[in-house]
């Protein structure tokens, strides 16, 4: 995660120029490359000392990850800014009331580790757009971590449980979305869709925002791998 001096977390929402930092693995941490300023390699910094620091309204410890991501990234979005890990030591969990007594939680993450998106939800949104006007957006506008085939456009809102292989991962709460989604990946330029086509047939007043996709829980199968492809099966709560 970004912070700035404070400790505070630094997103999209308030800087749409980090959607041109590029994120890759290395070998023991992460590569971070910038359009025009380089790459560097930052190693991962579980052995220093921890600092707090806030994401939303927690404010949990995080392992400093040196000068030379700071002044990567400082230089890119022309403020001071540093780059911290989560110290794993920690548990963030996530609202009881949406992930009941699973254990779930989350890191850096707003607030639940997964988001799943059916892909024919796009499909629709995509459909809406078009007669609107306005190009395709690609599903990097929305950041899922988990993009499931087959289902009917938004059925995701409804499902119960998705099981593939040991892994059984519960959706629990729509997520609203935010401006970030207004922020073409890459150009980073910043626009009125989809929040515009979607406050038309997606606003929940009970969540006080546009709905598109939904947070999501591991029950079991932690430390499992999901791949490309791999087949699913859906349970759904009615």
């Amino acid at each position: 995660m970004i912070v700035d001096p404070d400790g505070r977390f630094v997103t999209q929402r308030d800087a749409p120029r980090l959607a041109l930092v590029g994120v890759g693995t290395a070998a023991d941490g992460i590569a971070l490359s910038v359009p025009r300023l380089g790459t560097v390699t930052v190693a991962a910094p579980t052995g220093r000392p921890t600092r707090e620091v806030q994401v939303w309204d927690s404010r949990v410890p995080g392992h400093d990850a040196g000068d030379e991501a700071a002044a990567l990234l400082s230089a890119w979005l022309e403020r001071a800014v540093r780059l911290v890990r989560y110290d794993d030591a920690y548990r963030r969990w996530c609202n009881p009331v949406f992930a009941g007594d699973s254990g779930a939680h989350a890191a850096f993450a707003d607030a639940y580790p997964l988001l799943v998106i059916g892909r024919a939800s796009l499909d629709e949104l995509n459909a809406r757009l078009a007669a609107r006007g306005h190009p395709a957006l690609p599903m990097n506008r929305f950041r899922p971590n988990l993009v499931i085939g087959g289902l009917p456009a938004h059925d995701e809102d409804h499902l119960a449980a998705i099981v593939c292989g040991d892994v059984v991962i519960r959706p629990v709460k729509p997520c609203v979305r935010c401006r970030i989604t207004t922020t073409d990946q890459d150009s980073a330029t910043v626009g009125d869709e989809p929040l515009a086509t979607l406050a038309g047939y997606r606003m929940d007043e009970r969540f006080g925002g546009v709905t598109f996709g939904m947070n999501a829980v591991v029950v079991s199968g932690a430390g499992s791998r999901l791949a490309v492809g791999a087949p699913v099966t859906v349970e759904y709560a009615f």
